[in-house]
This record gives structure tokens, C-alpha cells and sequence, in this order.
């Protein structure tokens, strides 16, 4: 950021983007740019993201052992990332829903899908972003699975890219003055909270 007037970058047009581990990552840059007082992205775009350690969702019980993302990768995951602090007191840095001020966070949208163990805690992290005053707008795409949107020939997936690019666009496009930033209702016209394909 300090050298973004020498290399012409808009600092008010930065989003951070993650899907699934990469999806806290993203989230914990939000919350530690706002945190240490430099320069709060834009934008945040969270695909099917990892939120919480302690997994005790009802996804995260339910879906043990199904295809795809479930609680045994999410174990396997969190002990590697996490290492002695795994069941201990976990930096919100890592575990985003364990932050307990989401305030002055930027706008974000937040994908989650049907078959995954992490689809409860998207949704809980989108809604508490929201109850934190933050502008969402969560997509939940049913009968779909972690990591659809990578599947070339599905036209699903293809739906859901147009939407990724969209969102982004619409949140990144230079602003009127006095403009607050990105309104999900402006993007789509729907509500805060839908469920499409």
C-alpha cells in the first residue's frame, strides 16, 4: 500500500478473494488490515469458505465421510494449519468466526453449497457479518458440492463464475463521490439472502 501512488494502483478498488482455506485467508486479511489501521480492502469475495476450528456446525457432524469436503478433511486440515493450538485458544486471524467484532469489515459475498461440511459456517459467518452491519450477499447453490465452480462443462458452474466476475466488477468500479462502497441489493436486485442455480 505504501508504494500503491508510485505503481498506480487505486487503493479503493482492492478486493481480497479466497475459496475455501483460501477463503479465510481472505476473510483474516479483512479482519488484520482493519485491526493494524492500514488501508480495509474493498471487497470480500468468500467461495465455500473455512471459518471455524471448532466444527460444530451441523454440516460439519453430519457430513463425515461424504465426497467431496467433509469433517475428516477438516480435521486433518485444522491440526496441520493450527499445530499445538488445535482445541486451545485459536487467533480469529486464523479462525475467522472466532473474531469477536466484525465491525467496519468491507462488503463481501459469500458462496456456500449444499454438500459440504463447511456449508453451515459460511452461512453463519455471512450472517454475522450482517448482523455486524456489514453489506452481504449470500448465495447458497443447492444440490451443489465443494468445489463445483471448478468444473468446466457444467453450466452450474459457469452460472456461478458469471456471478463471481459480476460481483466483483460491480464492487471494484470506481466510485461517485459520496458512494459508499458496494450495496448487494444495487448488484442484483435480490435480496440479501439468496438461494439459486
Amino acid at each position: 500500500m505504501a508504494e500503491a501512488d508510485e505503481l498506480g494502483i487505486d487503493v479503493s478498488r482492492i478486493a481480497v478473494a479466497g475459496a475455501s482455506a483460501g477463503g479465510a485467508l481472505a476473510a483474516a486479511v479483512a479482519l488484520m488490515s482493519r485491526d493494524r489501521g492500514v488501508h480495509v480492502p474493498a471487497f470480500q469475495l468468500l467461495l465455500y469458505p473455512v471459518t471455524d476450528d471448532r466444527m460444530i456446525t451441523p454440516s460439519m457432524i453430519s457430513f463425515v465421510d461424504i465426497q467431496g469436503w467433509n469433517r475428516r478433511n477438516s480435521e486433518f486440515m485444522w491440526a496441520h494449519y493450527l499445530g499445538e493450538r488445535t482445541g486451545g485458544d485459536v487467533s480469529p486471524y486464523a479462525a475467522p468466526a472466532r473474531a469477536c467484532d466484525l465491525r467496519g469489515l468491507p462488503s463481501a459475498y459469500v458462496m456456500t453449497v449444499d454438500y459440504d461440511a463447511l456449508r453451515d459456517e459460511g452461512i453463519n459467518y455471512a450472517q454475522s457479518l450482517l448482523q455486524a452491519g456489514v453489506p452481504v450477499e449470500l448465495h447458497h447453490y443447492p444440490e451443489t458440492f465443494h468445489g463445483f465452480d471448478t468444473v468446466a462443462t457444467s453450466e452450474v458452474s459457469r452460472c456461478a463464475r458469471r456471478e463471481h466476475y459480476k460481483v466483483l466488477c460491480h464492487a471494484l468500479q470506481p466510485r461517485q463521490s459520496g458512494s459508499t462502497g458496494y450495496n448487494p441489493a444495487a448488484n442484483h436486485g435480490k435480496s440479501q439472502v439468496v438461494n439459486g442455480r
